[in-house]
């Protein structure tokens, strides 16, 4: 497993949990206002300390008890051919696994669900279907999105949707259609976009929403969604 940080004690996140964070290397999304460019830049991860696995593994050792959770991040957690087996090891000692993840490969997450190895699941939705081409960076397959997106409804275990809210990539109309497209859904996150670390440096000129606009936003989910939570 290509692991590229740990942080080793975190209240906020899995929510209700204190928990581990492992960060994995690499992606298949290229959103310019990624905050963890040294894991999704392939030159930059080039240059990034490998975790080893073993050393992961050792750090577990004794912690059943004193952290209830392990999250696993990127990066992209679904490319690592490793993660069943990854996971599988974590659960072995006990830990609830919460998994985030950008909802690009729906068989691995049907899988994961179907072979109870993960309790709570984090799905980015960078935007709506019609932008998501231009917000990701990349050629997307938007049926594998709405795909992932009906799996994590229907799992039966905790999730939550969760959107950065980048000014030019995330207006008032694709908040609209967010809504549309979730109807239903348990629970989105509304992010607030920061500008200090990014993928792509022009992200560094584009200056935050005011609060008071992630709110309204809030309000407009607020008719298809049933619990909606701002982190400002």
């Amino acid at each position: 497993m290509k692991i590229g940080g740990l942080q080793k004690l975190t209240l906020v996140d899995y929510p209700g949990k204190v928990a581990a964070t492992v960060f994995l290397i690499g992606c298949n999304f290229r959103c310019g206002f990624c905050h963890n460019p040294e894991l999704v830049n392939p030159e930059e991860a080039k240059k990034q300390p490998l975790i080893d696995e073993k050393e992961f593994f050792e750090f577990l050792e004794g912690k059943e008890g004193l952290i209830d959770g392990i999250c696993i991040t990127g990066g992209e957690p679904t490319i690592q051919p490793d993660l069943y087996d990854f996971i599988r090891k974590i659960r072995q000692k006990g830990f609830l696994i919460k998994l985030d993840t950008n909802g690009s490969n729906p068989e691995v997450l049907s899988k994961l669900v179907n072979e109870n190895l993960v309790d709570f699941i984090a799905m980015d939705i960078k935007t709506s279907l019609d932008n998501y081409k231009k917000t990701v960076g990349t050629e997307v397959n938007l049926e594998n999105i709405k795909k992932s997106v009906e799996i994590i409804k229907s799992s039966g275990i905790d999730y939550e949707f969760r959107t950065t809210v980048v000014p030019g990539l995330v207006e008032k109309k694709d908040i609209e259609e967010i809504g549309k497209w979730l109807k239903g859904a348990k629970k989105i996150v509304l992010q607030q976009f920061q500008n200090k670390k990014v993928l792509n440096n022009k992200f560094k000129k584009i200056q935050q929403y005011p609060d008071k606009t992630l709110k309204e936003f809030g309000k407009i989910l607020e008719k298809h969604i049933g619990e909606i939570e701002l982190r400002l």
